[in-house]
């Protein structure tokens, strides 16, 4: 048995030296070479396998992510600026002054105003001062009834007097606060429509200013599918090509055809979504078989969407279409079928199966 083995392990050797004789012929004969490449190692991270699914149907209505809160500020007032505080792309808070415009004329007219509300009250202290007196003389039957009508009728009056006096001063004081333009709430400024020496005149934009920090995503959609959306409800929104998370403000008639329009709200801290962005919103309208995998899975080169498919072969990229996406995983329109199982990238901890 032994010397069997022996015989046989000679027997290896003897053929591996006749194939190296023989790769050594063909290379002086001058026949082409076989390069064999080595695989790179298959990525680090878990495998997924990929199964048939029932999700949701939807339907993507296009829209415009826009700030919640946007305002064009102008005055009532007809003066030239005499300062603007702030430039375009600068933050501001609620209450900061914008934009000054000349109102001397407006201080002389205050000061006429007071004047006036103080002589309304010597007037009223002295019209006061005279039904008092009266009053008493009636009561001891030293005055007649038209005496005593006379002076309540002036002091009726006096009083009069000063309530428009101080009215007046009040509308001067409420004009007077259109010279400072404020910023109503905290935002960022986006336009500056004038400069110091600029005539201002009433309802002329002097500044725009938004507030990004929540955006407003507003779709049109048919009454069948507006139909399902309920106020304050949960709705998968892409943003520029990425994945977000809207509530439903509100769901109103639209202005013009048979449609219904759409508000969805989506957070922005740091404000991290440009205001204007192109949007789109999920509308759910039922459900169908789909693929999904999880959105660790994909990876992207420029506009192209790919996954690290596993085969027998060895690792290969896929590329593939992607549907909408909720929960951490994405719908798979075209590229992969059940069975399939795609490398997920290093870092993942929540997924459906590992194997």
């Amino acid at each position: 048995m032994k010397q069997q083995v022996r015989l046989t392990r000679y027997s290896l050797f003897g053929v591996t030296a006749v194939a190296l004789t023989a790769l050594a012929s063909a290379c002086e004969r001058g026949e082409p070479k076989k390069v064999v490449t080595a695989k790179a190692p298959p990525p680090a991270g878990a495998l997924y396998t990929v199964r048939d699914t029932v999700v949701q149907s939807s339907f993507d209505a296009a829209g415009i992510a826009a700030p919640l809160r946007q305002a064009t500020l102008s005055t009532k007032l007809m003066g030239t600026v005499t300062a603007v505080l702030v430039k375009e792309g600068e933050s501001v808070g609620a209450g900061q002054p914008l934009v000054r415009i000349d109102a001397r004329d407006l201080t002389a007219k205050s000061a006429q105003a007071a004047a006036s509300v103080e002589d309304a009250e010597a007037m009223h202290r002295d019209a006061l001062t005279q039904a008092n007196r009266i009053r008493a003389l009636y009561a001891d039957s030293a005055a007649t009834r038209a005496q005593l009508d006379a002076v309540e009728t002036g002091l009726a009056r006096a009083e009069a007097g000063i309530r428009a006096a101080r009215g007046a001063a009040a509308e001067l004081g409420a004009v007077s606060s259109y010279s400072v333009i404020r910023a109503p709430f905290a935002g960022m400024v986006t336009h500056r429509y004038v400069d110091p020496g600029a005539f201002a005149a009433p309802g002329a934009p002097l500044v725009s200013i938004q507030d990004a920090s929540q955006l407003r995503i507003t779709a049109n959609a048919t009454p069948d599918v507006a139909r399902t959306i309920r106020r304050g409800q949960a709705l998968a929104a892409m943003i520029e090509g990425r994945p977000y998370r809207a509530i439903v403000e509100g769901v109103i008639p639209a202005t013009a055809g048979n449609l219904y329009t759409i508000n969805a709200l989506v957070p922005n801290p740091g404000w991290t979504i440009l205001s204007g962005s192109t949007a789109t919103l999920s509308l759910p309208t039922g459900e169908h078989a789909a693929i999904v995998v999880p959105e660790t899975a994909v990876r992207r080169e420029g506009d192209l969407t790919g996954v690290m498919l596993r085969t027998p072969q060895g690792d290969e990229v896929r590329w593939i279409r992607l549907g909408s996406a909720a929960g951490g995983m994405v719908e798979v329109s075209a590229g992969l079928r059940a069975g399939d199982r795609v490398v997920l990238q290093a870092g993942a901890h929540t997924i459906a199966d590992r194997n």
